[in-house]
């Protein structure tokens, strides 16, 4: 039995605690980190009041930002058609709830908001720029903060008018609030007269500067960085209570920083990480739910049937089913799922269903394994990658060791390898240029430790470092060029074992990484298909050396025939 809120007016109480009631109960489909959210608030509620304990819940605070947000009209959608009454916003109960948490929760002895940062993951079409648009005009207006600067962020212009341009038409039809407040409508900003405080969008980089009381990251999976962010925060630090709310759909890179943050939220969630300060709530669907039903709409769609039309969502999941092409999309826009290419190859989630943290090559000493080379041009990663066999009931299993390094040049400027870095994943060669050296020594300490039968490799690029590791080490050099003809047995027999659980790994982040950038690029009639990254940076290397090396040791079962005859030598 979860404990309650004092009284609130109207029937937001009704709404908030109903929602609640209804994910607790399961009556609201709910997917594990809703639920958690919500499991999260019911322990603070038992909390409230204790000692250890230092925060408690203001209800009039939460009338007072519900109460802003529905005096504002809808300005876009069938309800911005509307006369009067009807057109004035009415927040789901599920807006309400996060709105609660995210204004209602305070600090005992400062009486400032407990949450500096809220993490909200919600699909497409869910209404959220009619939501986030007026908690903007509310902290610009209503929050008490002197001189307060309101920013709306983006990658784009187009992006950040997706919250500014509604807030803007909303205080347009609201005299009386710009009366009351003092607002002023100009083309870039809103602006409260009374102290200079301003409500603006807010494009890429904004370097230093400014004292922002409010940052909206609006869709942050389109950050390719955080420098926007870091720029945000810093600069809060003068504010008595500023709020960072971030609100995005999922996006193609799990390994950005929109998908890293949300791993950090998942964790709190979990409570493996603990950070009072930080809210978040994600709309998705489970990993065993069957994507291809409405009910995986209805879980991950917390306005199904509102904002988002039932027959909207039906028709966007036909044509998913009917087409390959258009699932990705779909998974990503609709379900919330993290794709990592537009058309990717394998399904991470069945890759990572088989990860095995315990594996290490140190268990395989003394033992025949194959290797791939795939080296760097410019700025991409260098890796080689080794696989071992087992015979197992009569079947061959495969286990992939990676090894991939990048510039420390490259590494400075990207977050994550940073990360890895730090995580033994990725190996940092100093200066700008792969050190080729610690990379041939590396494999000859391999071949002492092992046996390499063979190094497949692009002669494309790797042809040197083949022959002068053949030289010191007689292993066999064996050319493999990135062509249909050689990638596309071994890359469709790959998924098939993957599916049978054949494929091991160690859950290397920076090889899933690569794998969630491969696409299969089909040849004209669809026979034969090849490894491509769809972006510059969206890297494939580590997986492409796994691909190599898999050529080398993969041995067809009898009905399979033999991989010799597309392997070029």
């Amino acid at each position: 039995m979860r404990n309650t809120y004092p009284t609130f007016q109207k029937d937001h109480l009704k709404d908030i605690e109903q929602y609640a009631a209804d994910v607790l109960s399961g009556k609201r489909p709910a997917n594990k980190y809703e639920r958690l959210a919500v499991e999260r608030e019911s322990r603070d509620l038992e909390r409230a009041g204790t000692p250890e304990f230092p925060y408690y819940f203001d209800v009039e605070a939460v009338n007072k930002v519900i109460r802003f947000i529905e005096t504002f009209n809808h300005v876009k959608g069938k309800w911005a058609r509307a006369k009067g009454q009807e057109s004035l916003i009415a927040l789901s109960p599920w807006q309400k709830w996060i709105t609660a948490q995210v204004f209602g929760w305070k600090h005992i002895t400062t009486k400032r908001r407990r949450f500096r940062t809220a993490f909200t993951l919600v699909p497409r079409k869910n209404g959220k720029s009619t939501w986030v648009a007026p908690i903007g005009l509310y902290m610009l207006a209503n929050d008490d903060e002197p001189a307060a600067e309101v920013f709306c962020g983006a990658t784009t212009q187009k992006q950040a008018n997706e919250v500014f341009s509604p807030a803007k038409k909303m205080a347009t039809k609201q005299p009386i609030f710009r009366r009351r407040f003092s607002i002023e409508l100009f083309a870039q900003q809103i602006e409260r007269t009374t102290d200079g405080g301003r409500f603006e969008r807010l494009i890429g980089n904004p370097g230093d500067g400014g004292s922002p009381s409010c940052y909206l990251c609006d869709e942050y999976h389109e950050h390719d960085d955080d420098d926007q962010r870091d720029t945000m925060i810093t600069g809060m630090g003068a504010r008595e209570q500023p709020l960072e709310w971030i609100i995005s759909t999922a996006g193609a890179n799990w390994f950005g920083p929109c998908g890293q943050y949300q791993k950090e939220c998942q964790e709190i969630l979990e409570g493996t990480r603990t950070d009072e300060t930080v809210f978040a709530m994600i709309y998705t669907i489970d990993k065993d739910d069957d994507w291809q039903t409405e009910a995986a709409l209805i879980k991950a769609n917390p306005n199904y049937g509102v904002s988002v039309e039932k027959e909207f969502l039906l028709n966007q999941l036909g044509k998913a089913k009917q087409s390959a092409r258009k699932q990705n999309a779909f998974k990503t826009k609709h379900l919330n799922l993290w794709v990592g290419a537009r058309e990717s190859w394998l399904n991470l989630e069945d890759w990572k269903r088989w990860a095995d943290p315990e594996l290490s090559i140190e268990q395989f000493i003394g033992e025949e394994c194959t290797k791939g080379v795939d080296l760097s041009e410019s700025d991409d990663l260098t890796a080689d990658v080794s696989c071992f066999t087992k015979e197992i009931a009569g079947k061959t299993h495969y286990y992939f060791f990676p090894r991939t390094y990048v510039t420390e040049k490259k590494a400075e400027e990207i977050d994550i390898y940073r990360d890895w870095i730090d995580q033994d994943a990725l190996i940092m060669c100093e200066g700008s240029s792969i050190d080729y050296d610690e990379v041939e020594n590396a494999i000859e300490h391999d071949n002492e430790e092992h046996f390499v039968t063979g190094l497949f490799y692009d002669p494309a690029g790797a042809a040197p470092i083949a022959q002068r590791v053949h030289n010191k080490t007689a292993i066999e050099p064996i050319k493999v060029a990135q062509n249909y003809t050689n990638f596309s047995p071994a890359m469709r027999e790959f998924g098939n074992l993957l599916g049978q659980g054949r494929i091991h790994h160690t859950g290397c982040p920076v090889l899933t990484w690569c794998l969630g950038n491969v696409i299969a690029k089909e040849t004209m009639d669809g026979k034969y298909i090849r490894p491509v990254k769809e972006h510059k940076d969206n890297k494939i290397d580590t997986a492409v050396a796994m691909l190599q090396s898999f050529i080398g040791a993969w041995t067809p079962d009898e009905e399979d025939g033999s991989n010799q005859e597309f392997l070029e030598l």
